[in-house]
Protein backbone atom coordinates (compact mmCIF):
# COMPACT_ATOMS: atom_id res chain seq x y z
CA UNK A 1 0.00 0.00 0.00
CA UNK A 2 1.08 3.72 -0.81
CA UNK A 3 0.02 7.12 -0.35
CA UNK A 4 -1.92 8.53 -3.56
CA UNK A 5 -3.06 12.08 -3.83
CA UNK A 6 -4.94 12.78 -7.02
CA UNK A 7 -7.11 15.86 -8.83
CA UNK A 8 -8.67 16.99 -11.34
CA UNK A 9 -8.15 19.93 -13.40
CA UNK A 10 -8.40 21.44 -16.46
CA UNK A 11 -5.02 22.91 -17.56
CA UNK A 12 -2.98 20.94 -20.08
CA UNK A 13 -0.94 17.70 -19.32
CA UNK A 14 2.02 20.30 -20.19
CA UNK A 15 0.83 22.88 -17.57
CA UNK A 16 0.67 19.99 -15.13
CA UNK A 17 4.24 18.49 -15.98
CA UNK A 18 5.93 21.81 -15.76
CA UNK A 19 4.26 22.17 -12.29
CA UNK A 20 4.98 18.88 -11.12
CA UNK A 21 8.94 20.52 -12.03
CA UNK A 22 8.77 23.59 -10.02
CA UNK A 23 10.07 21.51 -6.60
CA UNK A 24 10.50 25.45 -5.17
CA UNK A 25 7.05 25.98 -6.49
CA UNK A 26 4.75 23.70 -4.41
CA UNK A 27 6.42 22.31 -1.94
CA UNK A 28 9.50 24.63 -0.87
CA UNK A 29 11.66 27.51 -1.54
CA UNK A 30 14.41 25.83 0.08
CA UNK A 31 15.19 23.43 -2.29
CA UNK A 32 19.20 22.65 -3.33
CA UNK A 33 19.92 21.01 -6.94
CA UNK A 34 18.04 20.51 -10.10
CA UNK A 35 14.58 19.13 -10.44
CA UNK A 36 14.41 18.55 -13.88
CA UNK A 37 16.19 16.58 -15.53
CA UNK A 38 16.87 12.49 -15.47
CA UNK A 39 19.78 12.09 -12.87
CA UNK A 40 19.29 15.91 -11.22
CA UNK A 41 19.51 15.56 -7.52
CA UNK A 42 18.15 18.04 -5.04
CA UNK A 43 17.64 18.63 -1.27
CA UNK A 44 15.23 19.60 0.90
CA UNK A 45 15.26 20.56 4.19
CA UNK A 46 12.77 22.40 6.78
CA UNK A 47 14.80 23.26 9.44
CA UNK A 48 16.41 20.21 11.57
CA UNK A 49 12.45 18.68 11.28
CA UNK A 50 13.11 17.19 8.34
CA UNK A 51 15.97 16.73 5.48
CA UNK A 52 16.16 14.36 2.31
CA UNK A 53 17.80 13.92 -0.96
CA UNK A 54 15.93 12.53 -4.44
CA UNK A 55 17.19 11.80 -7.46
CA UNK A 56 15.10 12.68 -10.67
CA UNK A 57 14.81 8.97 -12.20
CA UNK A 58 12.47 9.04 -14.68
CA UNK A 59 11.03 12.54 -17.07
CA UNK A 60 8.43 12.28 -19.56
CA UNK A 61 6.81 15.70 -20.62
CA UNK A 62 3.14 15.50 -20.29
CA UNK A 63 2.84 12.58 -18.71
CA UNK A 64 5.44 11.38 -15.46
CA UNK A 65 8.12 12.61 -13.21
CA UNK A 66 9.21 9.93 -10.53
CA UNK A 67 12.17 10.87 -7.93
CA UNK A 68 13.80 7.79 -5.72
CA UNK A 69 14.51 9.05 -2.33
CA UNK A 70 18.45 8.65 -1.54
CA UNK A 71 18.48 10.13 2.21
CA UNK A 72 16.00 10.76 4.41
CA UNK A 73 16.07 12.29 8.14
CA UNK A 74 12.89 12.85 10.87
CA UNK A 75 13.80 14.28 14.12
CA UNK A 76 10.85 12.96 15.56
CA UNK A 77 11.72 8.96 14.11
CA UNK A 78 13.09 6.33 15.66
CA UNK A 79 13.85 4.57 12.27
CA UNK A 80 16.39 6.56 9.94
CA UNK A 81 15.42 4.13 7.04
CA UNK A 82 11.93 5.71 6.63
CA UNK A 83 11.25 6.87 3.19
CA UNK A 84 14.78 5.63 2.15
CA UNK A 85 14.94 3.62 -1.06
CA UNK A 86 11.31 5.21 -1.66
CA UNK A 87 10.28 6.45 -5.07
CA UNK A 88 7.31 9.10 -5.44
CA UNK A 89 5.69 9.26 -8.88
CA UNK A 90 3.62 12.21 -10.53
CA UNK A 91 1.13 10.55 -13.30
CA UNK A 92 -0.54 12.67 -15.81
CA UNK A 93 -3.64 11.51 -17.94
CA UNK A 94 -6.31 12.89 -20.20
CA UNK A 95 -9.99 12.16 -19.12
CA UNK A 96 -13.08 13.32 -20.18
CA UNK A 97 -11.89 16.77 -21.30
CA UNK A 98 -10.04 17.63 -18.20
CA UNK A 99 -6.43 16.40 -16.81
CA UNK A 100 -6.29 14.09 -13.87
CA UNK A 101 -2.67 15.09 -11.69
CA UNK A 102 -1.59 11.84 -9.27
CA UNK A 103 1.06 11.41 -6.94
CA UNK A 104 2.05 8.61 -5.23
CA UNK A 105 4.18 8.02 -2.77
CA UNK A 106 5.41 4.51 -3.20
CA UNK A 107 6.35 2.64 0.10
CA UNK A 108 4.98 4.91 2.63
CA UNK A 109 3.03 3.26 3.76
CA UNK A 110 0.45 3.22 7.63
CA UNK A 111 2.76 1.34 9.43
CA UNK A 112 5.60 4.02 9.03
CA UNK A 113 6.44 6.21 12.26
CA UNK A 114 5.73 9.12 10.30
CA UNK A 115 2.65 8.09 7.98
CA UNK A 116 0.16 10.62 9.82
CA UNK A 117 2.19 13.70 9.37
CA UNK A 118 3.77 12.73 6.28
CA UNK A 119 0.28 12.19 4.90
CA UNK A 120 -0.94 15.41 6.10
CA UNK A 121 1.85 17.01 4.56
CA UNK A 122 1.49 15.66 1.61
CA UNK A 123 -1.89 16.04 1.42
CA UNK A 124 -1.48 20.07 1.87
CA UNK A 125 1.79 19.89 -0.65
CA UNK A 126 -0.12 18.43 -3.31
CA UNK A 127 -3.68 18.44 -3.10
CA UNK A 128 -3.66 22.23 -2.12
CA UNK A 129 0.30 23.81 -3.03
CA UNK A 130 0.30 22.02 -6.20
CA UNK A 131 -2.93 21.96 -7.67
CA UNK A 132 -2.90 25.82 -7.04
CA UNK A 133 0.19 26.21 -8.51
CA UNK A 134 -1.18 24.21 -11.78
CA UNK A 135 -4.54 26.70 -11.50
CA UNK A 136 -3.48 29.61 -10.37
CA UNK A 137 0.15 29.92 -11.25
CA UNK A 138 1.25 30.27 -7.34
CA UNK A 139 1.66 27.68 -4.80
CA UNK A 140 1.85 27.36 -1.29
CA UNK A 141 5.82 26.09 -0.30
CA UNK A 142 7.35 26.43 2.43
CA UNK A 143 9.08 29.83 2.39
CA UNK A 144 12.08 30.54 4.24
CA UNK A 145 11.63 28.34 7.25
CA UNK A 146 8.04 29.44 7.59
CA UNK A 147 5.68 26.51 7.79
CA UNK A 148 2.60 27.05 6.01
CA UNK A 149 -0.29 27.89 8.39
CA UNK A 150 -2.24 24.48 7.27
CA UNK A 151 0.79 22.46 8.80
CA UNK A 152 1.51 24.42 11.67
CA UNK A 153 -1.74 23.43 13.23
Amino acid sequence: MSFTKSFTVEQTPRQIFDAFNDVRGWWSEEIDGGTVDVGDEFEYHYEEVHRCRMRVTESVPGRKVSWLVLENHFDFTRDETEWVGTTITFEITEKDGETEARFTHHGLVREYECYDICHKAWTFYVGTSLRALITTGEGQPNRLDVLPAELAR
